[in-house]
């Protein structure tokens, strides 16, 4: 992948293949915590009989030094722009410095992670999902570098609130919420339902209020011979269905015991046994095609899009790019009818591989990101940031979807994400969830389901 020196503009880094936005404005550079050395020159004597002078501190000089960069995010995405423009800044306070960023795929990272951090190929700093069985499993396997301290002498546990640092944080056992920080987030994020306004219109469709109204919304969009939902068996997207329709009948506690084994799990208790049967339901009622059984992610995005579909059931890390591309209907968002618990957390974190060569640059860009410009930014273009300021915020749709999760941290609604409890249980959850949809019993499912859900020793 390409090199970049800086400082460069947005438009340079489009071309270079920069994840970027198209008219946005370089952000200011951070002050002194974006670097973790500071050189001066050494006094000199102006004349023999004159005044001793200390010169002005100088920048640092980064030539021949060069941060590696991995992330997976949309270009038009919220968190695509303001990385982007983390990257002019780095730039900008790195003089002579180069970033090779290196845009992977969700499930490449996902896959391989082990493997590639272990090797002389680790980035210097990477997003990865957070979780027990991702982000938790690489600390204990040694991978990830240890930022406690870099944390509190920068401030990051200030600026995330002990809710956010849930998934920074890990014990000797991998489990999220204690021990060490291991990474670091950027923003937030939670599980939705986005609708095309003009087709609801079209078919008589009103917005749902409970789980019941929902589904008879569906069945009037199969009367007329529409799919009413967008999803992709392949990765996230079907699981996390699933997921909701289990905690359509779950509670807090059964989250607790889920997501951190407080107490045992009955994987045929009444919430995944409604999770299992309720989502088969909709296989058979036509509210989800058997066609979208190998359906990744991004063909479900743009499916929706092309308004093949009414209705995409996915996350707020969307929102920025349907914003940036959707022009040709009307859109807008509500939270799954009848739900007080979704899928949510703080977003994926950054980390900072043990064999990274360039650790200091990688906590520098770190630090780039979760600063007040960077995550204005990033408001803007529809994320959840963690650190932006309050009045930068100002379009109604983007207000919609921060006053929707601000409803779900109110009633302490966040559920974590289902694949996240035991390593390897995304896979799992995807090829389970597709035999699902292929027609396989609810009970086996859950079965195979209980069959992999281990507690690390």
């Amino acid at each position: 992948m390409p090199d970049f020196e800086g400082p460069v503009t947005r438009r340079e880094i489009l071309k270079k293949g920069v994840i970027g936005a198209v008219g946005l404005t370089a952000i200011p550079a951070v002050v002194a915590a974006c670097s973790t050395s500071s050189a001066t020159t050494a006094p000199t004597a102006a004349a023999s009989t004159g005044p001793v002078i200390t010169p002005a501190p100088t920048k640092p000089d980064y030539t021949g030094r060069t941060l590696t960069l991995w992330h997976y995010e949309s270009a038009t995405g919220a968190m695509g722009q303001s990385w982007a423009a983390a990257v002019d800044t780095f730039l900008a306070t790195h003089p002579g410095a180069k970033v090779d960023f290196q845009s992977k795929a969700f499930e490449q990272i996902q896959q391989n992670a082990s493997q590639v951090l272990n090797s002389s190929s680790a980035p210097d700093v990477m997003e990865y999902n957070k979780g027990n069985a991702t982000a938790g499993l690489l600390s204990t396997q040694g991978l990830l570098t240890d930022l406690t301290s870099v944390a509190t002498a920068r401030g990051w546990d200030k600026i995330l609130t002990p809710s956010l640092q849930t998934t920074c944080m890990y014990s000797d056992k991998g489990i999220m919420g204690s021990g060490k920080w291991f990474g670091v987030t950027t923003y937030g994020e939670y599980v939705f339902v986005y609708y095309n306004k003009d087709m609801f219109t079209k078919y008589g469709v009103t917005v749902p209020t409970d789980l019941a109204s929902f589904e008879a919304g569906m069945d009037a969009f199969v009367k007329a011979g529409i799919t009413p939902v967008a999803t992709a068996g392949a990765e996230y997207p079907a699981q996390q269905i699933f997921y909701l329709l289990t905690l359509a009948k779950a509670d807090r506690q059964f989250v607790k015991d889920y997501e951190t084994y407080t107490n045992p799990v009955d994987f045929h208790d009444a919430a995944l046994t409604f999770g299992a049967t309720e989502f088969q339901k909709w296989m058979t009622k036509g509210y989800l095609s058997k066609n979208e059984v190998a359906t990744t992610a991004e063909q479900m995005g743009q499916a929706w899009e092309a308004q093949k579909y009414p209705i995409l059931i996915s996350g707020s890390w969307w929102y920025g790019r349907f914003m940036s591309e959707v022009s040709k209907f009307q859109w807008g968002t509500f939270l799954f009818p009848g739900n007080t618990l979704a899928p949510g957390s703080s977003g994926n974190i950054w980390v900072v591989p043990t064999k990274a060569k360039n650790a200091d640059l990688a906590e520098d860009f770190i630090d780039i990101t979760l600063q007040t410009p960077a995550q204005n930014i990033m408001g803007r273009a529809g994320g959840l940031p963690v650190n932006a300021d309050p009045a930068a915020v100002t379009d109604p749709k983007l207000l919609e979807l921060n006053q929707n999760f601000q409803a779900l941290l109110k009633n302490d609604g966040l559920a974590y994400y289902p694949d996240w409890p035991v390593a390897g249980f995304y896979n799992v959850l995807v090829s389970n969830v597709q035999n699902l949809m292929n027609g396989q019993d609810p009970s086996k499912f859950l079965d195979a389901l209980a069959a992999a859900y281990k507690k690390p020793a």
